[in-house]
């Protein structure tokens, strides 16, 4: 990982709360809530929201994306990288015309998606097109090198397009 920007707010840590998930869970739903809740980003002036069902120990379904990784939503377990850049997915967007931003449409499941990857530190944040508004849908690390390869691929192809 590459020298963080200065927009980037530090890691919400978990040894910052005692080791207890309980404290940690309720301070990363407050920032959650702060960036998407009590305020509402926009995305190239078009109105960001959440998914919201199915809510889940009173958090909404795009938080518990955010935090935990896997297929199933009654299945998802928590993921520390994720939850340690809960403030991130705000930022992002709200910097997605700087130029360390590669920003591209795809396709996914037959909704048209947007990809906001800050390569120099392995993170992604996924969007998902809406009629008059946008969704934040996901955000994660990449830290695969073949998802890497095809986020770069898939990126290039946008630009040629």
């Amino acid at each position: 990982m590459t020298e963080q920007l200065a927009w980037l707010p530090a890691l919400a840590l978990f040894e910052e709360y005692g080791g207890d998930w309980d404290r940690y869970l309720e301070a990363l739903y407050a920032f959650f809530k702060r960036d998407f809740i009590d305020s509402r980003p926009a995305y190239n002036g078009v109105t960001l929201a959440l998914k919201r069902h199915p809510v889940i120990l009173n958090k909404e379904a795009t938080f518990w994306h955010i935090i935990s990784e896997g297929d199933s939503e009654d299945e998802r377990i928590p993921d520390m990288r994720r939850c340690e850049r809960i403030r991130w997915p705000r930022p992002v967007i709200e910097h997605s015309s700087d130029a360390e931003i590669k920003i591209w449409a795809n396709e996914r499941r037959g909704e048209k998606r947007i990809c906001l990857w800050l390569e120099d530190v392995d993170y992604l944040v996924i969007l998902a097109e809406r009629k008059g508004y946008v969704l934040l849908w996901t955000a994660f690390i990449v830290d695969q090198e073949h998802t890497k390869r095809k986020l770069r691929k898939e990126y290039a192809a946008a630009r040629n397009s």
